[in-house]
């Protein structure tokens, strides 16, 4: 019964995530990229690649990508000058909060346009409940 639900709600969750990036405006890893600077402040590549689960090269790609959009800026690490910490610029600020705006207006839709009062009640509890689930 359990283990049927958590799959259920695995199912859900992925089809539901997917539905969102659909309408992304920003690829998913540079999204992920600047958020993780937002929260944490600077860190380097080699910090960011593990965080993402992807291959340096591939993160310094992204970096650099968003480098020339002027969305991070880079600068030496003071420990050892070879390493490269990325910054978050005021600008990639402002384009991450553009995108999680845009994300969250379209959520927003869905949720006034496709539901009923009493399932936007339930909706309105999901983060407090997702809160307490520790897998």
């Amino acid at each position: 019964m359990d283990e049927d639900l958590a799959e259920e709600l695995r199912a859900a969750i992925g089809d539901f995530v997917r539905r969102v990036r659909l309408h992304d405006r920003m690829p998913r890893g540079q999204a992920a990229v600047l958020g993780h600077l937002d929260r944490t402040g600077p860190l380097s590549i080699a910090d960011l690649a593990r965080r993402e689960h992807v291959k340096h090269q591939t993160m310094t790609r992204t970096v650099h990508l968003l480098h020339d959009r002027a969305l991070v800026m880079l600068s030496p690490d003071e420990q050892d000058r070879r390493r490269q910490v990325v910054t978050i610029t005021e600008s990639g600020r402002r384009a991450l909060d553009d995108e999680r705006r845009h994300r969250a207006s379209g959520i927003a839709r869905a949720i006034r346009d496709d539901l009923d009062d009493d399932e936007r009640e339930v909706v309105r509890r999901i983060p407090e409940i997702l809160a307490k689930l520790r897998p």
